[in-house]
């Protein structure tokens, strides 16, 4: 009886950047986005903490980072540039998944391309210094029935439980989508039901 093995893919000259990156690097590449988007969410957390646990104003809940760096909270254009670099990895990296995977990659994907459509409407307002809406601050859309602060911690859950679907999906492959993945992402294959080899 012989098993099948998962060969770990090698880089070559002849590969351009993105083949090498949905390749032998997507694991790397998805090891160092995965630390992007949980340092996210640790901030997100932090605040949600600090306002509905601790109860700091909302002026004063600034997460982590924006407890040394007051202006980073206030910074659309960091807000933005987070959400732009989210969309682009989603987008570079999604040739690494196949299958069941895929589908998930790129729900996450169009939900963060509609998240980062309402970051550059905040950034477009901060820009020319004129908020939609008659508003006090910049507003994005979805905010005028969410407040900020609630609105965001959804988009992060909504765009990292497909996430999270596809990577599983991606670690740990439908019978028959492993052979096609071109990267070294799959744990433990799982394997179709072995058929009765004809004499």
């Amino acid at each position: 009886m012989s098993t099948a093995t998962c060969s770990v893919p090698q880089a070559s000259d002849q590969q351009t950047w993105m083949e090498k990156i949905n390749g032998p690097y997507h694991k790397q590449a998805l090891y160092l986005y995965t630390a992007i988007v949980l340092a996210h969410w640790c901030e997100h957390l932090a605040q949600a903490i600090q306002i509905y646990v601790l109860g700091w104003p909302i002026p004063e809940s600034r997460g982590v980072l924006g407890l040394w760096f007051p202006w980073m909270i206030k910074s659309e254009l960091l807000h933005y540039g987070y959400a732009l670099v989210m969309l682009v990895a989603f987008w570079i990296l999604r040739k690494g998944f196949v299958g069941q995977s895929y589908r998930w990659w790129m729900l996450a994907f169009w939900i963060q391309f509609w998240h980062h459509i309402e970051h550059a409407l905040l950034q477009g307002q901060a820009i020319f210094r004129h908020n939609l809406f008659d508003s006090p601050v910049p507003v994005s859309i979805l905010q005028l029935l969410i407040p900020r602060v609630e609105l965001h911690l959804f988009y992060n859950t909504v765009v990292f439980i497909p996430m999270v679907i596809a990577m599983f999906y991606h670690m740990f492959p439908l019978p028959g989508e492993a052979a096609h993945q071109g990267c070294s992402c799959a744990w433990q294959p799982r394997t179709a039901p072995a058929t009765a080899a004809s004499a």
